[in-house]
């Protein structure tokens, strides 16, 4: 995967261990809603920058009075023509104010990249082949 943001291919500095159970003590990390529902205190207390990945059944009002925690915001789209991570997206920026990193991760589409960024998504994760 290939991380590409406003000014092009980007380093990611981010992990994303949302899938795993165990969380690294240090690093960047991208994190489930549930690993954040478990282990909110901790990851709160870490000095790294945190991020949040939410699947396409979990809505941002669950994490809205948390949102100043994270840097990263990542909404997956499972496949290509599941579309409530763009009103997700929409949602984060207009109705919660969310100025951080928006990510869209999983199906993520070269063709579709102008529709995201139109709803505020800043950052794309691609596959390689089409970086």
């Amino acid at each position: 995967m290939a991380l590409f943001n406003e000014g092009g291919l980007a380093e990611d500095l981010f992990s994303d261990v949302s899938i795993g159970d165990e969380l690294p003590a240090k690093g960047t990390l991208i994190v489930s809603l549930n690993q954040w529902r478990e282990n909110r205190d901790k990851l709160i207390g870490r000095s790294e920058p945190l991020g949040i990945r939410l699947k396409s059944d979990e809505k941002p009002e669950e994490i809205s009075a948390d949102l100043r925690h994270f840097s990263v915001i990542a909404l997956e789209f499972p496949a290509f023509r599941d579309g409530r991570a763009y009103s997700y997206a929409r949602l984060l920026r207009e109705r919660y104010g969310y100025t951080g990193e928006l990510r869209a991760v999983g199906d993520v589409l070269l063709e579709q990249l102008h529709f995201m960024h139109r709803v505020g998504f800043n950052a794309f994760s691609i596959t390689d082949d089409d970086a």
